[in-house]
Formats: C-alpha cells, sequence, structure tokens
C-alpha cells in the first residue's frame, strides 16, 4: 500500500480473479511437399479450399503430402502447415538467365598446339552475372576438351568461346549454359542472392518456388501508357502526380500494376485478374495519406501473394530515388508503352530428401512461437518418424506424432491382410522408440482425389490425428477417438491393410491401432493405444492426451506465481487456482479422482531457501473400455435367481 505523507484516499486494487485457463489441444501440424507457398515458413491453413489456394492442387508426385493435410482439415479447422524445401524447386523469373556449367561442345579440335592455348568466354551478360573462365587441355597437340575454372552466370544466351591462335588449326568451342528460374525461397534468401550476383535478373520473380509461377503476367503503366492499356478499365483512372510526391516538387510517380493468371491455373479462368495495386509510386520514400509505404517495390513484396519485385525496368530513369531529394523535385521517367511481362522458368521438385522432411517438422520444435498438438507425418520413413518423435514431440511434451507404416526396406505401400502384411507393419513399429508421445495406425486408405479424377494411396495418420480433433469439438481430449461412436474414418473406397481378429490382436499388442472396414458399419479406428511399450496409463491415447491438457493448463496458471513469496497465502492461492478447475475436468469425466498438495510438507526450508515451489497433483485418469466380457447365464424355470450369484 502506499505511503502517504499528508491526509488523502489511496485506491488501490487486487486482483485475486486468475483462473487456469484453458488450452489448445486440437491445432495440428504438418511438413509436406507442395507445388507452391512459402517455404519453411507456418502457415494456418483452416480448409482444404484454402490448402487449395496458399499451396496448390496434388499433383501425382505430392498427392500424399497434400491429402494428408486435407483429410486432416476434414474433421477440423486448424493446421499449422509448412511447405519444406526440395533442391531444385526454382521460381519463375521475368528475364531469364543462365549459368555455364562444366559442358563444352567442341565443334573443331585444332591441331599443332606447341602449348595449352588461353580461352575467353564472352556474351551479352545481365549486370550481376559472372564470366566463366576455362582452361584448354591438349591431347598431343589437339584441343580435346576445356575445363571450366570458375563457371559463370547471367548469361542471356550461350557465350562466345574464343581459343588463342597458335600454328596448324585454330580450334573452336560452343558453350552451353542451364538456363531456368532461380532459387529464392524468401525475401531474405532474394537479397542474399541478389547481392551475391548468383543469376538474379529481371524485373519480377514468382513469390515462390514451382511451375505454376509461370502462369503469372505482371503489366505495369504511368500517366504516359494508361491510355491505350489493356487493363485500364480495372483502375478509377490514371496515374499521375501522387500528393506525397506533388508536395516535394516531384512529378510522374504513380503507377498501376495488375498481376494476371495467363494459363488460368490459379483461377480456372485464363486471363483473370489475381492482384492489382492502385497508384503506388516510383519514390522510395513515399507514403500514403493514413502514413503506410507507398513505394511500388515495397508495397509488391510485402502484399503480392504472387510475385517478387527485383529490378526497375532498364527504361525507369530515377525510379527508387526518394522524392524528397535535396530540396529539389525529381521527375521521374515515364514508360512510353505498358511494361508487361510474362515469368517462365518455374519449375517443380516434389522429391523430398529425408532430411529436407526433418528440417521442416523441426520447425515445431519450439513450444514458445508455436502452440500445437497434433502432429501427422503423412508418408514418411521410419528414421523421419523417428526424428520427429524424438525432437519435436519428446522435447515439448505437449503434443502426439501420428504416423502410418510403410515398408521399411522400400518405402513402398503395405498392402495385403495376411501375415506377411502384418509383420511388415510390425518391422515399422519395431524401428520406432517407445513412447507416450506417438500413436501408429495400420496403414494406407484409397481415396479419390477430385482435382485429378484419379484414386490415389494416401496414409491414415492424417484421419487419426483429425479423429482426435474432433474428439475435442464433441467431448473432450481425454475422450478415446476410437471405435464406432468417435472412430469413423472418412473418404475410404478400401484400405491397404484391412486386419482380421487374428491379425488385429497381432498389431494390437504391439502398439499398432488397427483401421478396419466392418460391413455396413463403416471404417473405423479400432485401437488408442500410444507407442509405449512399458505397460502404463500412458500407454492409452486418451490419457496421454488428459495429462498434456492438464499439465499445459495448470503450468500456464502457475507462471504468474513466478517472483511472488513462497508462503501460506500464495500455497493457498495456488490451490484455489487448481481445484477448481480438476473439479471441473472431474465433472467431465477426464478424472476419476485427484488432490492437489501444496504445503510446508512439499515446500521445506531447503525448498525456500533455493527460491522453488512446490506443488504435487495427484491424478487418478479414467481410462477407456477396451474389453468387454458378457456373461449369459441360463437357468431352470424354478431357480431363484439369487441362488447362482445374480
Amino acid at each position: 500500500m502506499p505511503f502517504q505523507l499528508s491526509p488523502g484516499v489511496a485506491v488501490v486494487e487486487k486482483d485475486f480473479s486468475s483462473i487456469v485457463p484453458a488450452v489448445s489441444s486440437s491445432v495440428g501440424a504438418f511438413a509436406g511437399v507442395f507445388t507452391w507457398g512459402p517455404v519453411l515458413d507456418p502457415v494456418t491453413i483452416t480448409s482444404e479450399n484454402n490448402l487449395v489456394s496458399r499451396f496448390g492442387k496434388p499433383t501425382d508426385a505430392n498427392a500424399q503430402s497434400f491429402f494428408t493435410a486435407a483429410n486432416f482439415l476434414s474433421y477440423t479447422n486448424n493446421l499449422l502447415t509448412v511447405r519444406v524445401d526440395t533442391t531444385d524447386a526454382r521460381n519463375a523469373v521475368a528475364i531469364q538467365s543462365g549459368s555455364v556449367t562444366g559442358t563444352i561442345t567442341i565443334t573443331e579440335q585444332g591441331d599443332s598446339y606447341l602449348t595449352a592455348p588461353t580461352v575467353t568466354f564472352s556474351a551479352p551478360q545481365i549486370p550481376g552475372g559472372v564470366t566463366a573462365t576455362g582452361t584448354a587441355v591438349l591431347t598431343g597437340d589437339a584441343v580435346t576438351s576445356i575445363i571450366i575454372t570458375e563457371p559463370g552466370s547471367g548469361y542471356t544466351s550461350a557465350p562466345d568461346i574464343t581459343i588463342a591462335p597458335s600454328t596448324g588449326t585454330q580450334a573452336t568451342a560452343s558453350a552451353q549454359i542451364t538456363t531456368g528460374g532461380i532459387k529464392i525461397n524468401n525475401l531474405e534468401a532474394y537479397l542474399q542472392n541478389y547481392v551475391n550476383g548468383n543469376g538474379v535478373v529481371g524485373q519480377f520473380a514468382a513469390k515462390y518456388p514451382g511451375a505454376l509461377g509461370n502462369s503469372i503476367k505482371v503489366s505495369m503503366v504511368d500517366s504516359a501508357s494508361y491510355a491505350a492499356w489493356a487493363y485500364k478499365a480495372e483502375f478509377d483512372s490514371a496515374p499521375g502526380d501522387s500528393a506525397y510526391a506533388a508536395a516535394a516538387g516531384s512529378s510522374d510517380d504513380e503507377m498501376h500494376i495488375i498481376v494476371i493468371d495467363t494459363g488460368g491455373i490459379w483461377s480456372g479462368t485464363p486471363g483473370a485478374v489475381l492482384e492489382k495495386f492502385a497508384y503506388v509510386s516510383k519514390a522510395s520514400d513515399a507514403k500514403n495519406t493514413d502514413g503506410s509505404n507507398n513505394y511500388y517495390k515495397d508495397v509488391l513484396n510485402s502484399q503480392s501473394r504472387y510475385i517478387w519485385w527485383m529490378d526497375h525496368p532498364t527504361t525507369g530513369s530515377n525510379w527508387g530515388t526518394a522524392a524528397v531529394t535535396g530540396g529539389a523535385g525529381v521527375t521521374y521517367t515515364t514508360l512510353g508503352s505498358a511494361y508487361t511481362v510474362t515469368l517462365s522458368g518455374g519449375t517443380d521438385d516434389l522429391e523430398a530428401t529425408d532430411g529436407q522432411l526433418m528440417s521442416g517438422f523441426s520447425i515445431f520444435a519450439n513450444d514458445e512461437l508455436y502452440d500445437v498438438s497434433l502432429i501427422p507425418v503423412g508418408k514418411a520413413s521410419a528414421v523421419v518418424t523417428e526424428h520427429v518423435i524424438n525432437n519435436v514431440a519428446e522435447v515439448r511434451k505437449d503434443c502426439v506424432v501420428f504416423a502410418s507404416p510403410e515398408d521399411i526396406t522400400s518405402g513402398d505401400i503395405i498392402i495385403g491382410n495376411g501375415s506377411d502384411a502384418v509383420d511388415s507393419v510390425n518391422a515399422y513399429r519395431n524401428e520406432l522408440p517407445s513412447t507416450s508421445y506417438a500413436v501408429l495406425d495400420s496403414g494406407f486408405k484409397y481415396q479419390y482425389d477430385r482435382y485429378n479424377d484419379k484414386y490415389r494411396w494416401v496414409p491414415l495418420n492424417g484421419d487419426v490425428a483429425g479423429l482426435c480433433a474432433r474428439t475435442d469439438y464433441t467431448n473432450d481430449p481425454w475422450w478415446s477417438p476410437s471405435g464406432y461412436n468417435r472412430g469413423q474414418v472418412k473418404n475410404v473406397v478400401k484400405l491397404a491393410v484391412n486386419p482380421g481378429k487374428t491379425e488385429r490382436d497381432n498389431l494390437y499388442k504391439n502398439g499398432v491401432n488397427p483401421v478396419v472396414n466392418f460391413p455396413g458399419q463403416g471404417v473405423v479406428l479400432f485401437g488408442d493405444k500410444t507407442l509405449l511399450a512399458k505397460p502404463s496409463a500412458f500407454d492409452r491415447i486418451n490419457v496421454r492426451r488428459l495429462f498434456i491438457v492438464l499439465e499445459k493448463a495448470i503450468a500456464t496458471a502457475a507462471k504468474y506465481q513466478l517472483f511472488e513469496f513462497n508462503d501460506d497465502f500464495t500455497r493457498a492461492q495456488f490451490k484455489n487456482l487448481v481445484e477448481p478447475f480438476l473439479r471441473d475436468v472431474q465433472g467431465r469425466r477426464g478424472v476419476i479422482d485427484f488432490r492437489v498438495k501444496c504445503d510446508d510438507s512439499n515446500n521445506t526450508g531447503e525448498v525456500i531457501d533455493r527460491n522453488e515451489f512446490v506443488a504435487d497433483i495427484f491424478i487418478k485418469p479414467a481410462r477407456s473400455i477396451n474389453f468387454i466380457t458378457l456373461n449369459f447365464v441360463a437357468a431352470r424355470t424354478a431357480v431363484n435367481f439369487s441362488e447362482i450369484g445374480a
């Protein structure tokens, strides 16, 4: 309470209304291969349509990644999605450049060379490229090959090669260049490439790697080219002088920019407008009336979902100059005609290595940045799955990994219903650790791909994780997601492995949860085990998820005890926070009984002197029914039921 030096009224407010907060238990996390979208940058996806919009439609090469995510979203609406980096994916660009490779075609070897002649590469290059250098190799006295000692980049056409004259016949050769898009996963990577001159050329590039970028056309106009522009009807009026530039005495800074879907890949309509940017400025310091940045480079790079700005058009004199420069106005060069380019050179690479998948999933290891609870891994090798378990789930201790088995020798889908299929599933399981933070189902399902009008095999782990999320909404996280009431799997034509009773027994004792097609009753998740090998309450999904919720919620509330005094008041306050929360969970059938111990018996003088605070929370978790026994007893008419134990 504040001290007062003279009479007065002091108002002091104290807050004793703290509670244990509700915590998220349904947010999914997934890393996979996609045809579009940000790379290694988690994006929240809420529906399958949203997934298509941000990461592109499925292809033959990435359908299992796409449908793992889509299947999870068919049960819920929150999936933090990462597009993994792949080696050969490239961004489409407006003007392509090439790099001289190590392949040189010798068109005329030449002869009578006394020493290796000098080799000179020359060709038109865009500034920032590196000129290739090479050395001729003699076999006897003839040029037979050229060793590239410095691969060049930034070539717009194959460079000429000059071989210094010598006695005899002069050798001639031609270089081959590798052309294509550029590698830009994000703005930082783009800037690094641009500074280093790594073949980054042209005025625009696709925002993300992939062949989809080849369908993008960009057109821009200013006041001089607006009248004849094909897209002028998309804007209210011609660009001119912005208020910011005019106030500085500058002129002709405004532009309109439009992004077009040339092939209809994005919108379904060739030539459809994807984005419009009206009245953006050529001035690097341009501001809107609300103070926001209006420099066209910054507007495009921060707001466009399709393109990066890379450089000004070659006719753009003064572009990028501040409107307020040395007290004098700037006249920005205008375009004589609309500047229109179509991007090309974008390529897909939909084959991710195990290491690349691991890098994608490892992003979720940071529990301070990403609040996730359910992690389906899609079609993943045992090496990848084990990495996600050990380096994400076991580190965080607040999420569960969901996996589906593949053949550990070939990576193929396991198909069949007999002992061979069961042995293959169990072999995959045996490659994984014993843990309560992972769940393994029995394989893959066959489902229809409406985007490509075909059927595909897709891992079931997206569905199993989705069933857990749906159970959170219909019941609570501590309810089992399995069985006829809550375990119905969607969109199944058939199962790769549809185990019978004997096969189910073999799988279940090894911690594998069978997914079974019961005729007339649907496809059902028919088990709720985790991969914990030790007999324990935590070998069940519902118990593991119950404790995740309790630990996460109570730990969040406990943070507010930090730096308080460890005395009777603080300990009583903590118990008054936790006990009502646990009573609520008990009332919702999550626990059978509980007790919170937080007093001087576990907060001894030694504990207090170490600046520690200890609370012991005892829980009797509710258990799901896995085995039902029905005893039917026949009795004679004259027998009293009490006589036979009824």
